[in-house]
């Protein structure tokens, strides 16, 4: 794994006191931090020419990584309100220190025309915690596109996105699906896969539209959740038929879950992945009056209250391996209005990107859903594993990035769409109360947030480029811990 832009090195660092919390440990002990990396961990470490920073009291978490972002980025007749700039501030403030954006493919694009306009927009806004990009494939036809994709991929970008839905635009047919994967499996690859079945959830639009049915909670009643978890099995077959690797994004419902844990009791190269907002909101959210609905429209929609218990399961026992925030930030007042007569038009998307780990610890550790370490394995170190950033990033261990989070266990924040960092003017938790954040965070040795604050400058952050795809250690030990009782 390589960075590059990085801006001018920071002055030694030597973190105090605090509980350091990896996936296997749990221990108070000091962290010196020289340059970008950590030097040295012990008790009673000489602070020398070296910052102190008092962690007692606090918790030393590694860097999150989130690897399901879109900043900067049309969709759906908008376009989403955090730059490679802003966005990362909003990451940086809640304790990321590492996220990976998608290179769409915009129709006329080759693959390699649409990567050089994505390192484009991320040099036009200098990220302020390190970036990189999956490859999101949503064209194959033309000559050349899987010699661009083994240059891609050698390149340091080892995922590649494909969807099942959206028919007419990114969609792809099932013998695409099975080319892209072939040529994953042969070149260390993970395939990445929204999976819902496009033809279905076309026809049911049409006919609740031809019906007269506008508003937003149609956008559920037409994308059921028995599409997603077709669209999961199928995918999953032709992942293995290829012989490839597959990460299914954003699993929203039981009955894809039941799939992915099928397919990994077989033993077969299959990780899922859920974001909060299918663990805290429902399809009930989609019938707020005065069209706030439209603010819960995302795809896969909101499920059932019992297909967030089952995800929350399956985040603690293992079947699920990553939350990831799916943030795709727009305006309620002006992007979400383009579908207020016509609920397919409402752009798909919600932000999130800042109250992933408060509410990772405040719903799932202090309610006893699992611990500090499958927190952090979640968060962390399994992203990092995945997607080619291991060891530099997910861990605290001598030579790795030091990328650091010093989180408050105690500390109270309400979360608010007028003090958040995005530019998006709702949160999907509006005035939810929560009890731990983070207080200070570090990217490579930089302190980019300072007392809740953010004082990172646009370049602390650097394009990122990974390591190619291993499934070794992807599933590697440490994983899961589930709380007894």
């Amino acid at each position: 794994m390589s960075a590059t832009n990085a801006g001018a090195s920071s002055e030694p660092l030597l973190i105090r006191g605090g509980r350091i919390i990896t996936t296997t440990e749990n221990r108070v002990a000091d962290v010196l931090v020289e340059g970008e990396r950590i030097t040295a961990i012990g008790e009673d470490l000489p602070a020398g020419q070296a910052r102190e920073l008092d962690a007692r009291g606090l918790l030393v978490l590694p860097g999150c990584v989130d690897p399901h972002v879109h900043l900067d980025t049309d969709f759906g007749g908008a376009k989403t309100v955090d730059d490679f700039t802003n966005g990362t501030a909003a990451a940086a403030i809640g304790g990321t220190t590492t996220l990976i954006n998608f290179a769409m493919q915009w129709p006329g694009q080759t693959l390699a025309q649409a990567l050089d306009a994505w390192k484009g927009q991320i040099e036009e806004h200098p990220p302020i915690v390190d970036v990189g990009l999956h490859m999101a494939i949503t064209d194959l036809d033309y000559a050349g596109s899987f010699d661009e994709l083994d240059a891609i991929t050698r390149g340091g970008i080892p995922s590649y996105k494909v969807f099942t839905a959206y028919k007419g635009s990114a969609m792809l047919s099932d013998d695409d699906l099975l080319r892209v994967m072939e040529s994953a499996a042969a070149n260390d690859v993970l395939v990445m896969v929204h999976a819902e079945n496009g033809d279905i959830v076309d026809l049911l639009q049409r006919r609740a539209l031809e019906q007269g049915h506008t508003e937003p909670r149609w956008h559920a009643a037409t994308r059921p959740a028995l599409a997603e978890a077709e669209a999961t099995s199928r995918v999953i077959d032709i992942a293995h038929l290829a012989g490839a690797s597959l990460y299914v994004v954003h699993v929203s419902c039981a009955a894809s879950l039941e799939r992915i844990a099928n397919a990994r009791a077989k033993g077969w190269r299959v990780w899922g992945e859920t974001c909060p907002q299918y663990l805290f909101t429902d399809e009930s959210d989609l019938e707020r009056p005065d069209f706030e609905g439209a603010k819960y429209v995302f795809s896969p929609p909101p499920r059932t209250p019992a297909d967030q218990e089952a995800l929350w399961e399956g985040l603690a026992d293992g079947v699920l391996s990553v939350v990831a925030t799916d943030h795709v930030p727009f305006t309620f007042a002006r992007d979400k209005q383009l579908g207020r007569d016509d609920f397919s038009a409402i752009p798909n998307g919600a932000p999130g990107i800042e109250n992933r780990l408060q509410l990772m610890h405040h719903f799932g550790v202090r309610a006893g859903r699992f611990d500090l370490h499958r927190m952090v394995d979640l968060l962390s170190t399994t992203p990092a594993r995945i997607f080619g950033l291991h060891p530099r990033k997910g861990t605290i261990a001598v030579g790795a990035d030091a990328d650091l989070v010093l989180f408050d266990p105690q500390r109270r924040h309400t979360i608010c769409a007028a003090t958040q960092v995005s530019h998006s003017d709702y949160s999907l938790m509006e005035g939810v109360e929560v009890v731990g954040s983070p207080t200070l965070v570090t990217v490579r040795g930089r302190i980019v947030v300072e007392d809740g604050r953010v004082v990172g400058r646009p370049g602390d952050g650097a394009y990122v480029s990974r390591a190619p795809f291993d499934p070794a250690a992807a599933d590697a030990p440490g994983q899961p811990l589930a709380v007894d009782g």
